[in-house]
């Protein structure tokens, strides 16, 4: 395998990359989307495309396209992505939908009994759709392809 040209590592720089886009992804897309800038959303999850996502399946393309994808590495990084996918758009989703309704009881009793429960509110946007996972996989595996 080469050396790569930010990390020293050629796997590890195509997963760096295939982040970087896809957090640049949900700053341009929620900028479309809200029709403001907003630079936190490169820090956060959630959102189109799924960066988890775009960073493992990354992983798993350039294991598989520069050791082989009969080697264990390729394995252990394919299934590694498959729970990454299955977690970001099933637990980590669910997740998210149970902490709007908690936010939603929470402001309920905060209106009728003026009672503070919650310094502030419950993250909600914490998993992905499906369309936000398969975009994020299609990303991963483009960015492994052109940077192999």
């Amino acid at each position: 395998m080469e050396n790569g040209f930010i990390l020293g590592n050629k796997i590890l720089d195509i997963v760096v990359v295939a982040l970087v886009i896809a957090q640049t992804i949900k700053v341009l897309y929620t900028l479309f989307k809200e029709k403001k800038l907003n630079f936190r959303k490169f820090l956060d999850t959630g959102s189109m495309p799924s960066s988890h996502t775009a960073s493992v399946v990354s992983l798993a393309t350039a294991v598989g396209i520069l050791e082989g994808i009969g080697t264990a590495l390729f394995a252990i990084s394919a299934v590694f992505a498959i729970v990454v996918m299955y977690d970001s758009t099933g637990v980590r989703r669910a997740a998210g939908k149970q902490a709007t309704v908690l936010n939603k009881i929470v402001e309920n009793i905060r209106k009728k009994e003026g009672h503070t429960i919650l310094e502030e509110n419950l993250r909600e946007l914490i998993g992905h759709t499906p369309l936000e996972v398969i975009v994020g996989a299609v990303l991963g595996a483009a960015v492994a392809v052109i940077m192999s």
